[in-house]
């Protein structure tokens, strides 16, 4: 394994890659290439309060935020990964046993590796995991795919976490118009 799952019981979102990049196989770190967004993206979106470095990758479960690859024992871009790198039934496994209320893939690749369809676009996607658990896919944040990037996904996983810890600390739902409904 060459980057260890973050995982926990009870989180909010998990995050998955396709594979770790060979920046971060060599920090030992996710998302570890100087150009890559992700952890700004993290903080501009408000998945996380503050602005974590790669090193500090397990601090996510701080903010109820797990990281895993569907790849695990390659590392590379898309194109380098040999053909049955991804293993859709461990991370089928792994969410299904910590059941996140989520899990956002951050490449269309890995999203098309796990649900085994080629028509995926971005943002919520019609399939649940288990009981209920939602899947999202957002753009990849490496510097690779800066042609595709487009923060908008993004927001919107933002915005389920943030629907979620509002709910856990005793708010009233909101309409969609975001009014607050009284009980």
């Amino acid at each position: 394994m060459i980057l260890p799952d973050v995982l926990d019981h009870g989180l909010d979102l998990v995050l998955c890659g396709t594979a770790p990049s060979r920046a971060s196989k060599e920090a030992a770190a996710y998302y570890a290439h100087p150009g890559n967004l992700f952890w700004r993206t993290l903080f501009e979106t408000g998945l996380t309060p503050v602005l974590l470095r790669p090193a500090q990758y397990r601090e996510v479960l701080r903010y109820r935020i797990g990281l895993t690859d569907l790849c695990k024992h390659e590392f590379g871009s898309d194109a380098e990964l040999s053909r049955d790198a991804f293993d859709a039934d461990s991370l089928r496994s792994k969410i299904e046993l910590y059941r996140p209320a989520a899990i956002a893939f951050d490449s269309k690749t890995a999203a098309r590796g796990f649900l085994g369809r080629r028509d995926v676009g971005y943002g919520a996607q019609p399939e649940r995991i288990g009981d209920g658990i939602s899947v999202f896919v957002v753009p990849s944040p490496s510097g690779r795919a800066r042609s595709y990037w487009d923060v908008a996904p993004w927001h919107e996983i933002g915005a389920f976490v943030a629907e979620r810890r509002r709910l856990r600390s005793g708010g009233a739902p909101r309409s969609p118009a975001g009014e607050e409904h009284t009980p």
